[in-house]
């Protein structure tokens, strides 16, 4: 700033040469509110003229125009000067070397405006030069904010401050930069036509998520308290990036839909709605709503909204489903067709969703279709089948298994749809299914088979009985119905082979007892001679075997025997299957042993009948068998 002092003699000497009239100030000089500022000033006169009692020179506030009577800022020749600068001006410059240089303390914003100078050189010689320095007062530095600011394109912000007060240097500070991708800040001193101006450049690249948010400036001097701060919102341009529409939904026939369209973009983007390749509603603004009334099914489709502002397009579509009931079916015309040959009936038809097509043959129905393919319109046409849904049955694989790692429990049921399998534990009073992952639940669907697994407990936790302690419910259950068992146990081989000699040895004592009964009988009869054939006892022996079948396999009862009467004769022949189930007997023995849930077998003796009582051949005696 100082430079002035360089430049005054090159001035005089080329202002000498032309002899004119003429003032230098800086045409537009700033400075912050309470601070000072110094107004740069070199005159010229003409070469002729030789000042009168010394050069002096007069300040003026606002026009050059003594006689319109002007704020004095500052008079040479006196003190005499506007109240709003009283104690505040001061002449840096010597006059009589044409410097005229002024300093304006602690300025407030009513000084701002234009000052002229006024050359007194005695006499007549007194000249007000046209040329004006206007000050500009601030109270709070600029910002220079370039008129476009474009998302992910590097930008540079940069804020000044008035550097002409000798007395004061000003500091700049950025504010609210934290949030801001990797900031850059660098400071210049820059200087035009004597007036310096402290700057501060801020360096960063915007997002979109920048847009609106705070950037501040503040400038404050050290050593004082005055301090002066500015706030900009950062307008930043950028394509669309988001397109919000509704989800895809479903109306009825003749109701009514709204489509909301939101677009996210600056500036706000034309947005449109589209229907295929026709423009349904378009505007400029941030969300467009269309208003679809009287809904048809030629209405369904893929409804695109687009968003353009200029930055950028982007697009964002949902799919409008028009439910309606069926049309009325169309199929095929009545024919004649040869007997033996094969007819494929067709019906076909229209609505949306699917629909069920039911086929009835003279009133009854014989099987319904749902649609598994439609075209864009609901259109359905198939031929049936018939598939058959049933409640689950459990498989007789289901039970529990004392294995290494512990006890298995497994159930395995069939149905269709296929079941699901849950296990119940009473004892605790839990529930497991596919949501519970104790008991190392597992479960398996392959067809209409469903298999379900848990692990219980780890092997050796035993009850008083010396068994492992299960008490596990399957429960298996789709559609079409729901049941529960308790899954028996199958214990491990020592258990089993007790339990296969225990049976042995009591099939052994059964056949020493037969034996022994049949040796009795045999002595009796040849004791007694020839039996009598017209007795008939009143109370006649009753012999019964019941095998009684369950869901899992047959159950064996025990043939009880009593003898009633002093004279009975009677041979039971028992034979044992490779399964342990006891077989028929008789003219029984053609009975599907599945189908028998009980017999009774009647032997009435001491009676005649024909052909089928009395003494054989072989002295044996006869009786009637009867079957219930």
């Amino acid at each position: 700033m100082w430079c002035l002092e360089l430049l005054l003699p090159l001035l005089l000497i080329i202002n000498d040469a032309r002899c004119q009239w003429n003032v230098w100030v800086p045409r537009d000089i700033s400075a912050m509110t309470n601070s000072c500022v110094v107004i740069p000033c070199t005159f010229m006169y003409p070469s002729g003229i030789r000042p009168y009692r010394g050069t002096h020179g007069i300040w003026y506030f606002g026009q050059p125009y003594p006689q319109l009577f002007p704020p004095v800022v500052f008079k040479s020749r006196t003190d005499v000067v506007h109240e709003s600068y009283k104690g505040r001006t001061k002449l840096l410059g010597d006059l009589n070397q044409r410097n005229c240089t002024l300093l304006i303390n602690n300025i407030g914003a009513e000084h701002s405006g234009k000052y002229y100078f006024r050359a007194d050189l005695g006499g007549a010689n007194m000249y007000t030069y046209p040329d004006f320095s206007e000050l500009k007062v601030l109270d709070q530095p600029n910002i220079d904010v370039p008129e476009e600011i474009v998302s992910d394109v590097s930008l540079e912000l940069t804020c000044y401050a008035p550097d002409n007060c000798p007395e004061m240097t000003p500091e700049i500070q950025w504010m609210y930069i934290d949030y801001l991708p990797d900031p850059e800040i660098s400071s210049d001193f820059l200087e035009d036509g004597n007036t310096a101006v402290l700057s501060s450049t801020l360096t960063f690249t915007p997002r979109p998520m920048h847009n609106g948010q705070l950037l501040g400036c503040r400038v404050y001097y050290p050593n004082t308290t005055q301090v002066y701060e500015r706030l900009i919102s950062l307008d930043i341009k950028y394509s669309p990036r988001s397109v919000w529409v509704n989800v895809s939904s479903e109306v009825m026939e003749g109701s009514s839909v709204m489509l909301h369209c939101e677009v996210d973009s600056n500036p706000p983007s034309r947005i449109s709605w589209m229907f295929g390749d026709q423009e349904l509603l378009w505007d400029t603004a941030s969300n467009v709503s269309l208003s679809l009334d009287d809904v048809t099914p030629a209405q369904e489709g893929i409804y695109t909204c687009y968003g353009d502002n200029g930055y950028g397009i982007m697009n964002t579509s949902l799919y409008l489903a028009v439910n309606y009931p069926p049309r009325e079916p169309v199929v095929n015309d009545s024919m004649t067709i040869l007997d033996g040959s094969t007819l494929a009936l067709h019906c076909s038809t229209q609505g949306s969703p699917a629909p069920t097509l039911t086929w009835l043959k003279d009133g009854e129905l014989v099987g319904t279709i749902t649609a598994d393919e439609l075209t864009s319109m609901g259109r359905a046409s198939s031929s049936f089948n018939i598939t058959v849904e049933y409640a689950p049955v459990l498989l007789e694989e289901s039970k529990c298994t004392v294995v290494r790692e512990g006890v298995q429990c497994v159930c395995i049921a069939t149905g269709n749809p296929e079941p699901t399998i849950e296990f119940y534990l009473p004892d605790v009073n839990v529930t497991i299914n596919e949501t519970d992952g104790r008991y190392n639940f597992y479960t398996h669907t392959d067809g209409h088979t469903s298999t379900g697994m848990i692990k219980l407990r780890e092997k050796g936790e035993r009850v008083d009985n010396g068994g492992p302690a299960v008490n596990v419910h399957c429960s298996y259950f789709n559609t079409y119905g729901r049941d529960s068992v308790q899954l028996e146990l199958q214990q491990e081989k020592k258990y089993m082979m007790a339990v296969i000699v225990g049976t042995i040895g009591g099939v052994a004592v059964i056949a020493f007892i037969i034996a022994a009964v049949r040796y009795v009988g045999h002595n009796n009869k040849k004791e007694n001679g020839t039996p009598r054939q017209d007795v008939v006892l009143e109370n006649p022996a009753l012999y019964y075997s019941a095998v009684k079948k369950d869901k899992q396999n047959l159950r064996k009862k025990v043939l009880k025997t009593e003898l009633l009467g002093s004279k009975f004769n009677s041979i039971l022949e028992e034979t044992t299957g490779e399964d342990g189930d006891y077989q028929p007997v008789g003219s029984l023995g053609g009975l599907e042993r599945q189908e028998l849930n009980y017999a009774a077998l009647e032997f009435i003796g001491a009676r005649s009948r024909e052909g089928a009582s009395g003494r054989g051949d072989d002295d044996s005696n006869y009786t009637e068998i009867k079957a219930k």
